[in-house]
């Protein structure tokens, strides 16, 4: 199957691309469309993560679920939202964290894109959603591809950092080889959990620290 992405990623996961289950994602996509379902991310930024971010220059990945399921919201990139979208409540948090971690101020957008554009891989694990039904494509293959994803990182990069935020994240803690990669884990950083261990990680601090170490330029997190 000939899919629209980056050529880096083009070439490292051409042989998923031919998979019984990719097919069977490309085929619900269709179906679903064709009954008119509204379907989010637009399906021009469904690989935007992967776009934006090229397989060569993946230094951080941070793990997100599934896209948003409101209107405007989805953008292909996880916990991020398109200028002129109020920052969603995890992103919020994500902010508050970066604020007392670094001293970074507020900013009033959510767009991440300065992240990606830096080598910070903003990977939800499905990659699409029914308006306003959250998980609704959980189960149509996506969790194989975004695994085989991780595992092609894993196996094909070295001194990575993965933030894993949450229970949902963590699960994909045993497709890391932590002997090349360093793994980062927290409370995710919704509402519910935020206080159960989000706040106060400091992972935005340990990043650079770790990319310095191993000689490479940190991030600025500065949106």
């Amino acid at each position: 199957m000939d899919v629209k992405i980056e050529e880096s990623w083009k070439a490292t996961l051409k042989e998923e691309f031919n998979q019984s289950y990719f097919l069977q994602i490309a085929t619900h996509l269709k179906t679903e469309r064709a009954t008119k379902a509204i379907i989010y991310p637009p399906g021009s930024l469904i690989f935007n993560a992967f776009d934006k971010t090229p397989f060569d220059k993946v230094k951080v990945v941070i793990l997100g679920q599934d896209p948003y399921h409101n209107p405007g919201q989805a953008m292909g990139l996880s916990f991020s939202v398109p200028n002129g979208v109020p920052p969603p409540p995890s992103l919020v948090n994500i902010y508050k964290e970066l604020n007392t971690d670094i001293g970074m101020p507020i900013p009033k957008t959510g767009d991440l894109t300065k992240w990606a554009s830096q080598g910070v891989l903003l990977l939800n694990a499905v990659l699409t959603v029914r308006a306003n039904e959250p998980a609704s494509h959980a189960k149509i293959g996506w969790m194989d591809f975004t695994n085989a994803v991780i595992r092609k990182i894993s196996d094909e990069k070295e001194g990575v950092i993965f933030l894993l935020w949450g229970k949902f994240a963590q699960e994909k803690q045993a497709l890391i080889d932590e002997t090349k990669h360093h793994v980062l884990r927290a409370a995710h950083p919704s509402p519910l959990s935020a206080y159960s261990g989000f706040f106060g990680c400091k992972h935005f601090s340990r990043v650079n620290f770790l990319l310095s170490k191993q000689g490479q330029d940190p991030i600025d997190w500065s949106i």
